[in-house]
């Protein structure tokens, strides 16, 4: 993992600061530091570390690149090289406009006037990732929240809107960090300094085009060109692998890849021993399919045991995506054979309308286009005007259909979320209901969804999920399990070029009638066995419910974790014990989720310098 952090504005930084400074420059990426850097300069201060920096400084300005940027403007370039220059001089005479020019995977950090000025960015899909706090009149930022804390000496405080936010999602929702006062830079996203004054705001967003026209057969050919040079265009002088869940994203990869390849392509795949989540099948299949070098992992509950109090203390944030232990286990697989960088096929959900919930609110859209007429004077009155309907099984479902098609489609995806359907009040004290606004996390899924740059239902989805889903979610789980494992990761998928294809793609070829993925799979019919053209969504789903009710060390470490929660004045200490109660008894997959979501949490606390039975009110 390459790192970044710094200062801007600062005089005078204290020991500590210097410390954390010189500590990103010297531990560089798990495999050692290729490259470092490091400048120190009257207010400003910037370190990078690990094999993918582009540097550049003059007359006491400084400028850092990270990541596999490439130049989009005019006159081009020859790779990533002195890109850092070239965008250093362009903010000297265009300002933030400069950040157009850039497209790949990058995060940026620039200095001018000793530190009076600064710039910082991340790419556009959020691949890279930027934590940044104000202090002062100025500023320090980090590849990760924990390389912010360690620049300075005071108290953090765990952000209480965010704690809540976590609850109900899983996960923290950005820009927001679980620590008050800290940010992180959103996808497409900047952050200025200029005297003594911070901006923030979008210099890209993913704009859709729903007037293009649909020529079938020179899309798929334009989508297979973008797609094998997005392919070719990662692989370098490192050993390679992929991810192989047996999935549409990294089958195509791994096809793509293969094609590609003088030798076998190095597959890699995880299983379970529960039956309902095992993929394993279509793993093979697409292995056997393109003559992989295949390597599987079943991974047990003494993994899970093993790897959650190590998984918690390595995220800079909270996070309660149970599919994160698979991920760490296949790039450590991977890692242990040898592969460098392996490659995912994340984000093909998001651009090309691979989710299952795509699917079910087309059936909800579909009740709008009914004549108002239709549905006011005969559908409804027919469905809610008949004594006792409710008990008769089918106008019971045509009734809830119905009163769902009114709810706003992101209220309406979390319809089934614990913390809509448990009277908060019972679930959290009342000293941190007082703090929280609970609309909060729906809002921020409402205010992406309703600005976002289109009219279709499904591409307003789209938006919402790319960074809902997709940056603060799966990229996250991806980058940090790989990081932890000591291997590098890229997305062929994010391309920029695939992403502004993906965006004038019509959304009825993206979703055709409750058909996803229409376009994708109706394009590579001749590249992917046709099993798994025709599979059902899965992933690396672990079941992670079931093995909590049935592996005594596991459920010991999880409910303990959620009792431990329960102690801390947030949640009721009866809440906990209900959690537990109704996993031990319900529905493992639904209240198991819960489980480890709180457990996660609690762990993370821990090992973040909350000592257990600590209150954080």
């Amino acid at each position: 993992m390459t790192k970044l952090g710094g200062w801007a504005g600062l005089p005078q930084p204290s020991q500590v600061a210097s410390t954390a400074l010189a500590r990103i420059a010297r531990e560089g990426t798990p495999q050692g530091t290729v490259d470092a850097t490091c400048w120190q300069l009257d207010q400003c201060a910037i370190a990078a570390a690990g094999d993918t920096i582009d540097a550049h400084q003059d007359d006491g300005a400084y400028a850092v690149l990270i990541g596999r940027p490439h130049w989009t403007g005019a006159g081009g370039t020859d790779g990533s090289a002195g890109l850092a220059r070239r965008a250093l001089d362009g903010y000297r005479t265009a300002g933030i406009d400069i950040l157009n020019a850039l497209g790949g995977t990058f995060a940026l950090a620039l200095t001018l006037d000793k530190g009076q000025t600064a710039l910082l960015a991340i790419d556009r899909i959020g691949v890279t990732s930027l934590t940044w706090r104000a202090i002062g009149r100025g500023l320090v930022f980090g590849t990760t929240a924990d390389d912010v804390n360690a620049f300075f000496d005071a108290p953090r405080e765990i952000d209480h809107q965010s704690l809540y936010n976590y609850v109900f999602l899983h996960m923290v929702p950005g820009p927001a960090t679980i620590f008050r006062g800290e940010s992180r830079i959103p996808p497409g996203g900047y952050v200025e300094l200029k005297d003594g004054s911070i901006a923030s705001g979008h210099y890209w967003k993913m704009r859709y085009d729903e007037r293009a026209r649909a020529d079938f057969p020179a899309l798929k050919v334009e989508f297979r060109a973008l797609l094998d040079r997005s392919v070719k265009s990662l692989v370098d002088h490192r050993a390679v692998g992929t991810f192989l869940s047996g999935g549409t994203d990294s089958s195509t990869i791994t096809g793509v890849l293969a094609a590609a390849s003088n030798a076998p392509v190095r597959t890699y795949s995880i299983g379970f021993e529960a039956q309902g989540y095992d993929e394993m099948e279509y793993a093979r299949i697409a292995a056997r399919h393109f003559a992989t070098d295949h390597h599987e992992y079943y991974v047990t509950p003494d993994d899970v045991v093993a790897l959650a109090p190590r998984l918690a203390a390595f995220c800079d944030q909270p996070f309660g995506n149970a599919s994160a232990v698979p991920t760490y286990y296949c790039a450590a697989f991977a890692k242990s054979d040898g592969v460098e960088l392996l490659l995912g096929g994340d984000g093909g959900d998001e651009l090309f309308g691979g989710n299952e919930r795509y699917a079910t609110q087309a059936l909800f859209s579909w009740y709008a286009k009914v004549p108002s007429a239709v549905r006011k004077g005969l559908i409804e009155p027919l469905l809610f005007g008949i004594p006792g309907g409710d008990r008769i099984g089918l106008l019971r479902r045509g009734r809830s259909y119905v009163a769902q098609t009114s709810v706003s489609v992101p209220r309406r995806l979390h319809a089934y979320n614990m913390l809509r359907r448990t009277p908060l009040d019972t679930v959290f004290s009342k000293e941190f209901l007082a703090q929280v606004d609970p609309a909060t996390p729906l809002n921020l899924l409402e205010g992406v969804y309703q600005s976002a740059d289109a009219t279709d239902p499904l591409n307003r989805m789209l938006a919402m999920d790319l960074q809902f889903t997709l940056a603060d979610n799966d990229l996250y789980k991806v980058n940090r399990m790989c990081a932890l494992a000591g291997v590098d990761v890229a997305y062929p998928l994010l391309d920029d070029e695939l992403v502004a294809f993906s965006a004038r793609l019509p959304a009825r070829l993206k979703l055709k009638g409750t058909r996803l993925r229409y376009f994708f799979k109706q394009a590579l019919l001749d590249l992917l066995p046709k099993e798994i053209i025709h599979k059902q969504k899965h992933g690396f789903g672990l079941p992670i419910g079931i093995w909590i009710q049935t592996h005594q060390p596991l459920r010991d470490l999880a409910y303990d974790a959620v009792r431990a929660f329960g102690a801390r004045g947030i949640v009721r200490p009866e809440f906990a014990d209900q959690v537990i109660s109704e996993h031990k008894a319900g529905d493992a997959a639904y209240w198991g989720g819960e489980i480890w979501s709180l457990s996660q949490l609690e762990l993370w606390l821990q090992a973040h310098g909350w000592a257990a039975g600590k209150p954080l009110l």
